[in-house]
C-alpha cells in the first residue's frame, strides 16, 4: 500500500537549536501512525510540517510529501483554531457550506466526535465550552472537511478516561473510512489501543521504530528503550492536610456554617450558581472548602462544570449568585474589581497555557513580570525568583528565556504554574496542569505540589481527570456530574 504521507530526513533549525533531527516516517490510507515521545522530544514540530507550518526564521531541509486537498488538524491547545468571537456554530456551519453540507451533517460530525447535545455546543463560544469540548469541536471540523489525512496532536488530552475511551473509538472508526492518522502522543495507553505502527522521539531524533506490538512490547514484557515513563506511582498525600470534609448542595440550616465547609478553610464556596451569558446554568448550589496545606481533587467529566467552578475562583467568571470567601472575607466577582493583594492571593493555572502567554516576549519574563506586579519585586530580585521556580520545575534558563512559540505544550504548562507560584499565592487552582505532561515531567511538577503545600500552607484546588494525580497529592476528591457536587471522598 502506497503511503499518503511521506517524510523523510526532515530536519529543522529554529533559534541557533536543532528542533527536529533526521526524521522519517510514513502514514498510510486507513491506519494509525504514532509519533511518541516526551515533552520537548519535537512531536508538534513535525506534525506541524505536515501542514507546511514551521517556526518563525526555521531552516528546514528533508521532504515532506502530502495529498492535495484539506488536511485535518486537532491541535493540543484546541483554543489556537477557534474564533473567540464567533459560536460554535458559525464556525462549524462556514466549513459546512463551502462543502456543500448543511445543517445535518454538522450535527452528525459533532456527534461523531462524542458530543452528545449538539445544540447545546452550537450555540456556545469557545470559552463556554470546556477544554475537553473545545478539543471535540475542532475534531468534528476536521470530519466536516472531509480531510484525508489528519494530525491529532494529543487529542485525548483533558478529557475524562469515559471521553477519552470513546474519543479513541471515533478516531478509530474515521480510520477505518480510509482516513490515515498521524497521532501525537505521549499517552502509551492511547497509543497501543490505535497505532499500527511507531515512531519513537527524543530530543528531536528518531530512537525507535517499526509496528506497534515490536515496538511498544507486550503487555507486562520489558520496556523497549526510548518510550515515555508512564505515571509515577502514587505519592501519598502530606502529612498535616486538613481533616476530611463534606461538600455539600442545596441550602444549610439556617444560623449556622453550611455543613462540612471548614472553619479554618482559606478558600469557600457557599452556594454558588453559575450560568454562561444568555446561557444554561452550568452548576447548581455548589458549597466547598479549602484549607491551608490541603489539596482538594475536583474530578467529573468534560462539560461537568468543574472549569468554571475554578474560574468563578479566580476572578474570570463573573455570571454567579453564591459567595467565593478568602479567609472569611467576600471576594468581588470580578478579576477587574479585586485588589492587588486579593489578585494575588488566587492564582488560576489554565489549561490551555499557550493561550495565557503573550507570544511575543521571553516567558521568563513574564514569569517575572508577575512577581514584579503582584509582589513588588525589584527587576533582578523578581528575575532571580523566576529563574527558581522554573529551575524548580525543569524549566532551565536556555528554555524560559525563549519565547512561548519555542517550548512544547508540557514546557508551557510547566512555565504557567511557575508564573502562578512565583506570586506566593494563598490559592492555587490547577486547571488539568498535568494533561499534557509525560510520566517524567508530571511527577516533577506534582512533587513541586507537594512542597509548597507542606511548606507554604498553601491551598490547592486540583481540577483533574487524572484520578492517578488526585490520588498522589489531594487528601479529598469531589465529583462533579452535570454542575452539581455529588460526592466526595477518596480517588478511588
Amino acid at each position: 500500500m502506497n503511503p499518503i504521507v511521506a517524510v523523510d530526513g526532515l530536519r529543522i533549525e529554529a533559534g541557533g537549536r536543532v528542533l527536529v533531527d533526521g526524521v522519517s516516517l510514513r502514514v498510510h490510507p486507513g491506519r494509525v501512525t504514532a509519533l511518541l515521545g516526551a515533552s520537548g522530544s519535537g512531536k508538534t514540530t513535525t506534525g506541524l510540517a505536515l501542514l507546511g507550518e514551521y517556526p518563525e526564521g526555521a531552516r528546514v531541509s528533508g521532504s515532506v510529501r502530502v495529498p492535495g486537498g484539506p488536511l485535518g488538524h486537532v491541535p493540543q491547545h484546541p483554543a489556537s483554531v477557534l474564533n473567540p468571537a464567533r459560536r460554535a456554530g458559525a464556525l462549524l456551519g462556514d466549513l459546512a457550506r463551502r462543502s456543500g453540507q448543511g445543517r445535518s451533517e454538522v450535527r452528525a460530525a459533532l456527534r461523531a466526535a462524542q458530543l452528545p447535545e449538539p445544540e447545546a455546543v452550537l450555540r456556545r463560544f469557545p470559552h463556554q465550552l470546556s477544554g475537553g469540548q473545545q478539543q471535540r469541536v475542532v475534531l468534528a471540523q476536521a470530519l466536516l472537511l472531509g480531510a484525508r489525512v489528519i494530525v491529532a496532536d494529543e487529542p485525548t488530552t483533558g478529557l475524562d478516561p469515559l471521553t477519552k475511551a470513546r474519543v479513541v473509538e471515533r478516531l478509530a472508526a474515521v480510520v477505518r473510512q480510509g482516513v490515515g492518522l498521524l497521532l501525537l502522543s505521549h499517552d502509551l495507553d492511547v497509543v497501543r489501543a490505535l497505532a499500527d505502527e511507531v515512531v519513537v522521539l527524543r530530543a528531536g531524533r528518531v530512537v525507535e521504530s517499526g509496528p506497534a506490538g515490536q515496538v511498544l512490547g507486550q503487555a507486562g514484557g520489558d520496556r523497549p528503550p526510548g518510550l515515555p515513563v508512564p505515571p509515577p506511582a502514587a505519592v501519598r498525600p502530606p502529612s498535616g492536610t486538613a481533616p476530611a470534609g463534606v461538600l455539600t448542595t442545596g441550602t444549610a440550616p439556617t444560623g449556622t456554617a453550611p455543613a462540612g465547609l471548614l472553619t479554618a478553610d482559606v478558600l469557600t464556596v457557599e452556594q454558588l450558581t453559575a450560568r454562561h451569558r444568555d446561557g444554561p446554568t452550568v452548576l447548581h448550589a455548589a458549597g466547598l472548602g479549602v484549607g491551608a496545606g490541603e489539596c482538594l481533587a475536583l474530578v467529573g467529566r468534560s462539560g461537568s462544570g468543574k472549569t468554571t467552578l475554578g474560574r468563578c475562583l479566580a476572578g474570570l467568571h463573573s455570571t454567579y449568585r453564591g459567595r467565593v470567601l478568602l479567609d472569611g472575607e467576600p471576594l468581588p466577582r470580578s478579576l477587574r474589581s479585586r485588589t492587588r493583594p486579593q489578585l494575588a492571593a488566587v492564582q488560576y493555572v489554565f489549561q490551555d497555557a499557550r493561550a495565557s502567554f503573550d507570544e511575543h516576549r521571553p516567558v521568563a519574563a513574564q514569569v517575572a513580570r508577575a512577581a514584579r506586579r503582584l509582589r513588588g519585586l525589584g527587576r533582578a530580585e523578581a528575575d532571580a525568583a523566576a529563574s527558581r521556580v522554573l529551575a524548580e520545575l525543569g524549566l532551565p534558563a536556555a528554555t524560559a528565556g525563549r519565547r512561548p512559540a519555542a517550548l512544547s505544550g508540557g514546557e508551557l504548562q510547566r512555565a504557567a504554574l511557575a508564573r502562578a507560584m512565583v506570586v506566593r499565592p494563598k490559592v492555587l487552582v490547577c486547571d488539568e496542569i498535568t494533561s499534557g505532561l509525560d510520566g517524567p515531567t508530571r511527577g516533577r511538577v506534582l512533587d513541586a505540589l507537594a512542597r509548597r503545600l507542606r511548606e507554604a500552607d498553601l491551598a490547592v484546588l486540583l481540577i483533574t481527570h487524572d484520578l492517578a494525580a488526585a490520588d498522589t497529592i489531594a487528601g479529598r476528591t469531589a465529583v462533579l456530574e452535570g454542575g452539581r457536587l455529588v460526592g466526595p471522598g477518596g480517588a478511588d
